[in-house]
Order: structure tokens, then sequence, then C-alpha cells
């Protein structure tokens, strides 16, 4: 068994300072806009379909150039049908 007083909770004198609660570190004001979302979103679509065109247009070009027969001059295709010397054997 407990032996004992029981506590009991004491007042502070009258004269003692209270302590005062701080407020928060950061007061929002009630009309505050928020920013919209909807630009950032329209932005980065709009970037990313103007980045789809301009490969697919690049991808385009350098398929037409490695499949076309490039037009050679006369002196290029005098070159290139002329026959070339055997390569010597080490």
């Amino acid at each position: 068994m407990a032996q004992g007083k029981l506590k009991v909770k004491s007042k502070l004198p009258s004269g003692a300072k209270v302590k005062k609660n701080k407020g928060k570190a950061v007061t929002k004001r009630s009309n505050a806009p928020v920013p919209s979302k909807n630009n950032a979103v329209d932005r980065n679509k709009m970037k990313a379909k103007v980045t789809k065109m301009v490969n697919a247009v690049a991808e385009q070009q350098l398929r037409a150039l490695a499949t076309e027969m490039p037009q050679l001059s006369a002196a290029q295709q005098r070159v290139a049908t002329a026959p070339t010397a055997p390569t010597p054997a080490k």
C-alpha cells in the first residue's frame, strides 16, 4: 500500500509572469491568390508537342538523305566508275 500524502497541484503566486504563446512563424493571408497549375501544365504539353514535331521532321530529313541517291557531278561520276587498283597483299 502506498504511504504518504497525495500530491496537490500548486497554484502560481499572483505576481508571477505567465508565458505567452508565440504565434505561428508564417502567417498566411486569407485572400492570398493561389497560382494556377493549368498554365504550367499547358506550357509543358506545348513544349512536348514542339519537341516531338521537330524530332519527326529531323528524322524524315535524315531518312530522305540516307535513301536517296545523291546527285553526283560529272567528275565525281568518272571517279566512281573508274577501275580501282588492286590492293597489295602483305
